[in-house]
């Protein structure tokens, strides 16, 4: 969001980088200079009685959406409950075997500190790994989708 300076400083305008703005003429100026963005024209639905409501409706039914929410589970699910099981199995070893988590590894490191920084490495494994599985298996869907909410919704007065 930024909040242009002078005497238009009541104005908010809301910048959104995922929008595609040379291509819809978003943010081309009225005069030279005077940083207001041009407004898009507004375009009639292509069924009058039809609401915003009613269109994010039917795509959130669509098989693409479905499609996205799917992949989306499929790796969030299983990731979620594998990385819970193992702090969950760090957590009760170190309750119920706090013997054999101090048994020495090397030095003055023992099983306990290297599977507490085994944690950590698993958090930025995990986090790494859904970036890749996003950014390969869902991200273009799901910005084809808002792209097409958006064309659909253009126009509708909320």
């Amino acid at each position: 969001m930024e909040k242009d300076v002078g005497r238009e400083s009541a104005e908010v305008r809301l910048d959104d980088p995922w929008y595609d703005a040379l291509a819809s003429g978003w943010g081309e100026l009225h005069e030279a200079g005077s940083g207001i963005p041009a407004a898009v024209p507004a375009q009639k639905s292509s069924e009058p009685g039809r609401s915003a409501a009613d269109i994010y409706l039917e795509v959130q039914s669509s098989a693409a959406f479905q499609e996205v929410r799917s992949r989306y589970r499929r790796f969030v699910v299983p990731a979620a409950l594998a990385f819970l099981a193992w702090y969950v199995a760090y957590v009760v070893t170190a309750t119920t075997a706090p013997g054999f988590m101090a048994r020495p590894v090397a030095g003055a490191v023992n099983v306990a500190m290297v599977a507490g920084l085994g944690q950590f490495l698993t958090t930025f494994l995990l986090t790494w790994a859904y970036a890749r599985h996003a950014r390969l298996r869902r991200d273009r869907a799901a910005l084809d989708l808002r792209w097409d909410t958006q064309e659909l919704t253009r126009g509708i007065t909320r």
